[in-house]
C-alpha cells in the first residue's frame, strides 16, 4: 500500500468486472473474443476489429514502464504525496496503461524497468492497480 491518495473510482458496466477483481486482489483485463487482442480501457467492443464482444482473462500484473514523469509539487489531495511518479506501464499482455509507480525512490524509475502491481484498497470496496519495480 502507498501513501498516494486513494478515491473510489467511478464504476460503470464496462467496468465493473476488473473493479470487481481488484477487490480480491486480481488484475484482469477484457480480450476481444473474436480477434483476442487484449484491450484497456474496458469497453463493449474491439478497438482492433470493432466487433462487439470480449471476454475476462487473468493478467500477470507485471509489465514495464514505457514512459513516465515525475511531479514534484502536486495539488489538492495530491500535496502532501510529492514527489511521486506516473507512469505508463506496458503490461506483458500487450495494453498500456496509465498508473503510479510505488515502493521506491522517485530518482531510480526508469523506462524499460520490470513492475509488478500493487494495491491500494479503498473505502468503497474495489482496489486501485499501482506498480512497484520488480527485485
Amino acid at each position: 500500500m502507498s501513501d498516494l491518495p486513494t478515491f473510489a473510482p467511478p464504476v460503470t458496466p464496462e467496468t465493473k468486472p476488473f473493479w470487481d477483481a481488484t477487490a480480491e486482489g486480481r488484475l484482469v483485463l477484457p480480450r476481444c473474443t473474436s480477434c483476442q487482442t487484449v484491450i484497456w480501457y474496458p469497453r463493449t467492443f474491439c478497438p482492433a476489429c470493432h466487433t462487439e464482444g470480449v471476454e475476462w482473462i487473468e493478467a500477470t500484473g507485471e509489465g514495464t514502464v514505457y514512459s513516465y514523469t515525475v511531479t514534484h509539487k502536486g495539488d489538492g489531495p495530491w500535496r502532501d504525496a510529492s514527489p511521486y511518479v506516473m507512469a505508463y506501464v506496458e503490461l506483458d499482455e500487450g495494453p498500456r496503461v496509465l498508473t503510479n509507480i510505488v515502493e521506491c525512490d522517485p530518482a531510480t524509475v526508469t523506462v524499460g524497468q520490470r513492475v509488478s502491481v500493487r494495491w491500494d484498497p479503498t473505502e468503497e470496496g474495489p482496489a486501485i492497480p499501482r506498480f512497484a519495480p520488480v527485485g
